[in-house]
């Protein structure tokens, strides 16, 4: 494991965030989860002890949760510090949370077998999350990548495992004082008490850390679960966000807010879009400007590093660097491609039941849809922080994919993996935008050549220009209907023509190929993976799903609501077009549909009934769509209704109104941060976050031109949770996926016009 160093410089720093006055040095408690060729990863102080890797009691009582995710705004250190928590009997204020650093100790088994076709030649004995070769791979390539609303499923038994066992030995010692058995104590608020007698975490720590542990862990019968209150919106949280005061503040630490000693900063220009080179620049106009420290060239990029960022910033636009190469791609002649498809390209079968293409032979509808290539538009722009000296790398950044991050770094400056420590940090929002790599390996190769502690911040323009947007996409939908039914559907069939997007993903990831290289390797390919969601949530007898995998320009990857977020578009904006050829309530017209589904059903009613549904009526401006995303036996659901209508500057949403089903709820609060903040960046979605590419460069190039939701534009949201003791689903992706379809459909009841194409109205009306 090359972390062996103190973390320092963390976004969320043991003394700084847990919500109580603690402070002091820590001592670890000891058990035994993981194999033991795992060592723990963490790297205690002289005062401090540490076993397990996975939290840390100290003296004083501080309890420190080690997390192994990206906090990038989805609360994730808070739910983890909080299953923890409730497991060990602790108090909230005495709870610190610590980014834990890329080891096997912390795989993402479930993520792992879910992109199992991404790095296995065995894809198929392979996606199992608990599957050997899965287990294997992740742990022995420190795989602990946020993504894919894996967390939970990943990391709240060991984490429960852990804390149960922390909680017996703290126990042990204090029955031995008191001369009980252990298993009669009784632990809560952070005290370990029987009887009259109670003693507190820090003073038993010690004499805790000397017990072997129990097996199996003593877990509470119980898991960490919160009820929803329907209404009760502005219940105080019981545990409310360990990251919150530190980011009221302004102290959290992002990519960003590091500094060091003798730091300088540098800005970058990168070529256009293709296969161009850098050519020339004009290195004397920038050898004018002061507090200009160097100059770094690549094949693909000229970097200026200075004494700001300001200054850096000011010298690239003096070099004017110029790039050459073959022509760049043009948006047009891209997604003319994907339009092309259907009838240049034979589509593949990804998945299928019944026998769909018998009876579409002549179907009673078919539409094309499509989607626009869109961007993550993150606050914080890529920004990372290196240090090179004597031949070792230390490399400051937010990463959802750590480990491959320092790998890539590593090799881009000629080190072993052994030589280079990665330091997390949080992000300022990413949308999947940090699983790429490309700003650690700029950093890492301007560090060395420069010699000094550098600080990379991209430019918006190169953020816009340099992160691969989420795919476009055209679909072309198809059903009949069973004859003298009333629209009843018997046959479905959806074809979407893109490329392999979350191949190509997947070889810039796991193989570290650069774009133009992982486009040519994904070519041609189907992706299983990329038409995710593309099977309706619906009672259909006969379903197909083709993918006309074709090859465009564009680096493309995975986005917020990855491919339910387009597949979800198209399904239940067809469902209204087929529900109106039917001359059928589009509610009840799913809802006959959802016989086999009662969690389905159940949403679609709740949501309806908070929204006052009138039928979906023309003129009236609602509209309704629902979505599935995990297993049909589990996962999350969700039912929105919008109401929308045109205004003057395009779109106007004034109400979302959603019902969820998420299984078990972990923090009730963060849940509905997750489906509210999802509900806006889907009206995101809806109405702006797309780029176009004119001769290789984005259009537009600023933030403030996406057409992006401002707080004016926020619609009131209304969210209600259902109740469930199934497995808890992460919330963060429902709301990106069921918003878009909801709009366009209220948009349709507005207007009398459809929108068959994201951003809406980008084709005008």
């Amino acid at each position: 494991m090359a972390v062996r160093e103190k973390l320092t410089s963390l976004p969320v720093n043991r003394r700084q965030i847990f919500a109580g006055a603690l402070a002091g040095g820590a001592l670890g408690v000891a058990w035994w989860l993981w194999p033991r060729n795992y060592s723990s990863p963490l790297a205690p102080s002289p005062s401090e002890r540490d076993f397990g890797g996975w939290l840390t009691i100290g003296r004083d009582g501080v309890v420190t949760v080690a997390v192994p995710q990206l906090e990038m705004g989805q609360g994730v250190t808070t739910v983890l510090a909080q299953i923890v928590a409730v497991e060990l009997g602790a108090d909230w204020r005495q709870i610190a949370v610590e980014p834990a650093p890329p080891s096997g100790l912390y795989a993402n088994v479930p993520l792992a077998a879910k992109w199992a076709s991404l790095w296995s030649n065995l894809p198929g004995i392979a996606d199992e999350g608990d599957n050997l070769l899965a287990t294997r791979f992740a742990r022995g390539n420190a795989f602990i990548a946020t993504a894919e609303g894996t967390t939970l499923d990943a990391y709240e038994t060991p984490m429960r495992e852990a804390a149960a066992t922390a909680r017996a030995m703290l126990a042990m010692a204090a029955a031995e004082r008191w001369n009980v058995a252990w298993e009669e104590c009784q632990v809560g608020n952070g005290l370990v008490s029987f009887g009259e007698e109670e003693l507190g975490f820090g003073e038993l720590v010690e004499d805790a850390a000397e017990f072997e542990p129990p097996n199996p862990p003593p877990v509470r019968t119980e898991p960490v679960s919160e009820r929803p209150v329907v209404g009760a919106v502005d219940i105080v949280p019981e545990f409310p966000r360990l990251d919150l005061p530190a980011k009221v503040d302004g102290t959290f630490l992002f990519a960003g807010d590091i500094r060091l000693p003798g730091m300088v900063f540098a800005s970058i220009r990168h070529g256009p879009l293709g296969e161009g080179e850098l050519v020339r620049f004009s290195d004397s106009a920038a050898a004018r400007i002061p507090g200009l420290v160097g100059i770094v060239r690549s094949r693909r990029y000229l970097a200026a590093v200075a004494t700001s960022w300001w200054t850096a910033e000011q010298a690239l636009k003096a070099m004017n660097p110029v790039f050459a190469g073959p022509p760049p791609p043009q948006s047009a002649t891209e997604e003319a491609k994907l339009e092309a498809a259907f009838d240049e390209i034979e589509p593949v079968r990804i998945y299928e039941y019944g026998d769909a293409d018998s009876l579409l032979e002549r179907p009673d509808l078919t539409r094309r849809y499509s989607v626009a290539s869109q961007v993550h538009a993150t606050i914080e722009t890529a920004a990372a922080t290196a240090r090179y000296e004597d031949g070792r790398l230390e490399l400051w950044i937010a990463s959802q994919a750590p480990e491959l991050t320092r790998e890539a770094a590593a090799k881009a400056v000629g080190l072993s993996g052994a030589d280079v420590v990665l330091y997390p940090t949080a992000a300022g929002g990413s949308f999947d935008a940090r699983l790429e790599k490309l700003h650690a390996i700029e950093v890492a190769q301007i560090a060395k050549q420069i010699g000094r502690p550098v600080q990379l911040t991209w430019p918006r323009v190169q953020e816009f220009q340099s992160v691969p947007v989420r795919t476009p996409v055209s679909a072309e939908l198809s059903a009949g209907f069973v004859p003298a039914s009333g629209g009843t559907i018997a046959a479905w069939r959806a074809r979407l023509a893109m490329p392999a997007t979350m191949r190509e993903f997947g070889y810039r990831l796991f193989d570290n190929l650069h774009y133009r290289a992982a486009i040519r390797h994904a070519a041609g390919k189907a992706d299983p993976l990329a038409c995710e969601g593309a099977v309706p949530p619906y009672g259909i007898g006969h379903v197909a799903v083709d993918h006309l995998p074709v090859r465009i320009d564009l680096a493309t990857g995975p986005m917020r609501g990855n491919a339910s977020a387009y597949t979800a578009f198209f399904t239940e904006c067809f469902i209204d077009e087929l529900a109106e050829k039917a001359g059928r309530d589009p509610f009840l017209y799913r809802m006959e549909m959802l016989g086999a589904a009662p969690q389905m059903a159940e949403v679609l009613r709740r949501a309806t009934r908070m929204a006052g549904w009138d039928g979906g009526r023309r003129g009236t401006g609602q509209g309704l769509a629902m979505a599935r995303m995990g297993s049909p036996d589990g996962g999350g659901r969700i039912a929105c209704v919008a109401q929308a209508a045109l205004a003057e500057g395009g779109v106007r949403v004034t109400n979302l109104h959603a019902a969820v089903d998420i299984g078990r709820i972990v923090n009730l609060d963060i849940a509905r941060q997750q489906i509210e903040g999802g509900l806006i960046f889907g009206l995101g979605l809806a109405t702006g976050s797309s780029v176009s590419f004119e001769d290789g460069m984005p259009q537009p190039r600023r933030l403030a031109a996406l057409n992006l939701p401002t707080l004016a534009d926020s619609p009131d949201i209304t969210v209600e949770f259902i109740a469930s003791d199934a497995p808890p689903f992460d919330p963060g992706e429902l709301g990106v996926v069921a918003a878009p379809p909801a709009i366009a459909n209220a948009l349709y009841s507005a207007t009398g016009v459809r929108f068959r194409r994201l951003p809406l109205l980008s084709e005008g009306l």
